[in-house]
């Protein structure tokens, strides 16, 4: 593997996902500051990623449904296509819970190059959900021959903006049973100005599945938590889910390094070591609403397991660079 990785890999590139291929490169998606497109950069190295040219896939509706704050993609590869989910809206307003209004999106590729551009791409549409209410952050994961979808969701009966649930899927872009809530916001780390939780993450590994996410407010209280589960046992039922009830990664203050989350997991070129990718800033003085702040950056760093079996994720490192 590569003994040092850049950091921060890709500046102003907040929510980043990166997927290693079986053609062995590396995909990489995030949001992009204008929140107005979806691009793909790939490359044969992790470093690599730093430089390659992105390529824009989709772009932002001029009104309507898909029209405004494009949050999130991630680039899937599901029964020889891809996939990109994210999430979109109509407008910058809050609706009248003070909430954003997004929904779920899904756009496919059946072409062995997601990178040829937008027209090897298509509109799939919204993924549907028992509730219409502000939806983000989905992600998915294969288990015994089965797809299941995990997002980010309001309910209007429970305070706070989101709670985490998983559904089975019936394709790549339809939910086939009734939502589960595997996590909500109520410990004091995951509460922090604002009560979230969003961006769940999976990782499989020594006959557990564990799925990581993040909670607080976006600035420096942001931070990462964790469920698990025995593989052996079903997913969809959250009483089989075991939720950590403290922060797993957070902010280094010593390093300088601020509100590390929303991550993905990938691993190093040659395969024998896991890798943690989240974006993190560097500074606290934000000016102004930290969702429009463009400086969170793309970040990758490796991770070890205990004797447990466990994933031990250490601290943000510092910057490479000022």
């Amino acid at each position: 593997m590569t003994d040092t990785y850049i950091n921060p890999l890709i500046i102003q590139r907040a929510d980043p996902y990166i997927y290693k291929h079986t053609d062995g490169y590396y995909y990489f998606t995030a949001s992009v500051p204008a929140y107005n497109l979806i691009e793909i950069r790939r490359a044969k190295t992790l470093n690599g990623l730093a430089h390659a040219m992105p390529k824009t896939v989709w772009r932002k509706h001029d009104h309507g449904e898909m029209s405004k704050l494009i949050w999130a993609p991630e680039i899937h590869y599901i029964n020889d296509k891809w996939y990109i989910y994210f999430a979109a809206t109509d407008t910058e307003e809050l609706d009248e819970l003070g909430m954003f209004t997004h929904r779920m999106y899904c756009i496919e590729c059946d072409d062995d190059n997601p990178m040829l551009g937008e027209e090897v791409w298509t509109e799939k549409g919204q993924i549907i959900t028992e509730m219409d209410t502000f939806s983000l952050d989905a992600t998915v994961f294969e288990h015994n021959d089965n797809l299941y979808y995990v997002w980010a969701q309001k309910d209007k009966e429970i305070a706070g903006n989101s709670n985490i649930y998983i559904a089975q899927m019936a394709n790549p872009w339809t939910l086939k049973t009734k939502p589960a809530m595997l996590s909500k916001p109520e410990f004091e780390w995951e509460t922090k100005v604002f009560s979230v939780n969003e961006g769940p993450a999976i990782i499989k590994r020594n006959h557990k599945i564990f799925m990581t996410f993040s909670g607080s407010a976006t600035d420096e209280n942001y931070a990462m938590g964790m469920l698990w589960i025995d593989e052996n046992d079903d997913v969809l039922d959250p009483d089989n889910w075991h939720k950590l009830d403290y922060a797993i990664f957070q902010s280094n203050m010593k390093n300088g390094v601020y509100g590390p989350g929303h991550n993905s997991f990938t691993v190093s070129e040659d395969d024998t070591t896991d890798l943690l990718v989240y974006h993190v800033r560097n500074y606290l003085d934000i000016k102004g609403d930290p969702l429009y702040d463009p400086n969170r950056h793309t970040m990758v760093q490796p991770f070890t397991w205990d004797d447990e079996g466990f994933p031990v994720f250490g601290s943000p490192e510092p910057f490479s660079f000022d």
